[in-house]
């Protein structure tokens, strides 16, 4: 399964409803209620937030019914597919998508209030800096000067991936009591992952919208770029040849007041790399152990989407890197044909944002 990247979240999200002056995908969720029987239908239903209160609280939802009518047909989940199908789409550890986790764990998280009504993120950055004045009574004035703020655009793009369950599967599991099959869901749970990971790390990824533009690590305006004189895997080069370019790349970020903490990512073939001595006449090191030795690096990890022969170096705050959210991974019905096939999709509302100081300058080190 491969993500899509879109604004309107492709066919089907048309039917989202409005919940307090928002659209609201907890309404393309319904479910079957059936009486204690388990026989006679009540109707369809959803849950939805109540617009106030924590939304990590129950009590913060209510139950409301979709139609009028009692009569509930076959493609409509139960309560218990619904959950089947988000446990699917939790987080496995079946590949290593590291750095947005990264972005996650460092609190490096900024959250849409309403991201299905937000296509572009208007944010600014200051170009110049006000001065301070040094004086013994306080009274001196200044100079009054003003920094100047400039203002950008960020896309905020759905990424979704569809898949669909056939009427039979679906009866098919209730008649035997199997659990449902829920393989799709999580493939397009993993499928999400990596796009997110690849908007991050690939040297593709430049998507615009709106007067705007989503960068990766690798190919933003204004990260340091320094040179690989030579491969990591291949050239033979010592361990601490490969430490002295990581001490480069620190180098070029402080000379730019950019102090850590650092997050070293590596391409997949470096990994086996750093494993190795760090030097051949005294074991105890291995030339990962040394370079985390350096100060500020905080870790080092393999990243299977960062393209062969890079290596980034990358300041782990929100004034160099975020994940702008506005809705977390999750499923939503979008239609149904027939009733003979269910359509879902597998969605979430997030971007990486990468972002300059007042010089234009950033926290990443690219080494190439």
């Amino acid at each position: 399964m491969e993500a899509n990247i879109n604004f309107d979240g492709g066919q089907g999200l048309t039917g989202f409803q409005i919940n307090n002056g928002k659209l609201d995908p907890g309404r393309m969720r319904p479910y079957a209620k059936f009486d204690p029987t388990g026989r006679i239908p009540l109707g369809q239903f959803m849950t939805v937030y109540k617009g106030v209160g924590n939304p990590d609280d129950a009590s913060s939802y209510h139950e409301i019914q979709v139609n009028n009518s009692l009569s509930v047909n076959d493609s409509v989940l139960r309560p218990t597919e619904w959950r089947q199908l988000d446990q699917a789409i939790i987080p496995e550890a079946l590949s290593r998508l590291g750095g947005i986790e990264d972005l996650r764990t460092n609190g490096l998280v900024y959250n849409l209030g309403n991201a299905m009504g937000t296509t572009v993120l208007e944010w600014h950055d200051q170009k110049g800096q006000m001065e301070a004045i040094v004086s013994m009574d306080g009274t001196t004035r200044g100079s009054n000067n003003r920094p100047v703020y400039n203002t950008h655009y960020l896309p905020i793009p759905i990424i979704h991936v569809d898949y669909e369950i056939n009427a039979r599967a679906l009866a098919a599991s209730r008649n035997l009591g199997n659990p449902l099959d829920t393989t799709d869901a999580a493939m397009a749970r993993r499928a999400i992952d990596l796009k997110l990971e690849e908007m991050l790390f690939s040297s593709t990824t430049d998507y615009s919208y709106g007067n705007g533009k989503i960068q990766s690590y690798i190919n933003y305006d204004d990260k340091e770029d320094i040179t690989l004189d030579a491969h990591w895997d291949a050239s033979g080069k010592t361990g601490a040849q490969i430490l002295a370019d990581v001490q480069e790349m620190k180098a070029s970020l402080v000379a730019v007041k950019h102090f850590g903490p650092y997050m070293l990512y590596i391409p997949t073939a470096y990994e086996a790399v750093l494993d190795n001595d760090y030097s051949t006449s005294k074991g105890t090191n291995t030339i990962r152990e040394r370079i985390l030795q350096l100060p500020s690096i905080k870790g080092i990890k393999t990243i299977d989407t960062l393209p062969a022969n890079n290596v980034l170096l990358v300041q782990m705050t929100s004034d160099v890197v975020r994940l702008v959210q506005g809705m977390g991974i999750q499923n939503v019905q979008w239609g149904v044909e027939g009733n003979m096939i269910t359509k879902f999709k597998v969605m979430t509302i997030q971007v990486p944002q990468i972002r300059s100081d007042p010089a234009g300058k950033t926290g990443i080190a690219h080494l190439a």
